[in-house]
C-alpha cells in the first residue's frame, strides 16, 4: 500500500467510488436508506476535482482504497485553523491502519503549512468515526452543526485537535 497525493495518472472517479462505497456502509442507520441507495460511485467526481492539491490517497496497486481531504478553516470563527474536510476507506480496508495513515498525512500538512489547530466535522451518530477520531487525539468541542442529507436532518459535531 501507498499513500501519496492524487496524480495526474488517477482518475477522480476512482476515489468518488470510495466516498460512495464508504457512506453506504458506514451512514446506515444514520442517513436515510433510499438516499444511501441512490448514490452513484461518481457522485463526488465533479466536487474532487476542486480538492485535488489538498488530497491524499492510499492506494494499492493501481486501486485507489482511501482518500483524505483538507485545507485551510471554512469557518471563520476558526480563520487560523486547518479543517480534515473528509477521511474515507473502501469498506473492505477498514480497520488496517489505512484511515489513521491518512488523518495523519493531512493533519502534518496543515501543521506544517502553520495550522497548530485542526478541526473536523463528524456526523453526531456516526460513533465508530467519533472513536477512531478520539484514539487519534481530537475531542469533541461542544459545537453542533444541523445539516439534511437526503432530506433527514442531522446534526454534525466539531472535534478538535491542538498541536
Amino acid at each position: 500500500m501507498e499513500i501519496r497525493r492524487f496524480s495526474e495518472s488517477d482518475n477522480i472517479n476512482d476515489v468518488s467510488r470510495v466516498y460512495a462505497l464508504s457512506w453506504k456502509l458506514a451512514y446506515v442507520g444514520i442517513v436515510s436508506q433510499d438516499y444511501l441507495d441512490s448514490i452513484s460511485e461518481d457522485q463526488w467526481s465533479k466536487i474532487l476535482v476542486n480538492e485535488l492539491s489538498n488530497m491524499w490517497i492510499v492506494s494499492e496497486g493501481q486501486q485507489i482504497v482511501g482518500s483524505s481531504t483538507y485545507s485551510p478553516a471554512r469557518d471563520e470563527k476558526y480563520n487560523d485553523w486547518g479543517e480534515i474536510i473528509s477521511l474515507y476507506v473502501l469498506p473492505s480496508y477498514c480497520h488496517q491502519g489505512i484511515g489513521t495513515k491518512l488523518l495523519h498525512a493531512s493533519m502534518n500538512e496543515l501543521i506544517f503549512t502553520g495550522y497548530g489547530d485542526i478541526y473536523l466535522w463528524v456526523l453526531e451518530r456516526n460513533n465508530s468515526a467519533r472513536k477512531f477520531y478520539e484514539k487519534n487525539g481530537f475531542k469533541f468541542n461542544g459545537d453542533t452543526l444541523q445539516t439534511t442529507i437526503g432530506g433527514k436532518l442531522l446534526n454534525e459535531v466539531r472535534y478538535v485537535y491542538n498541536t
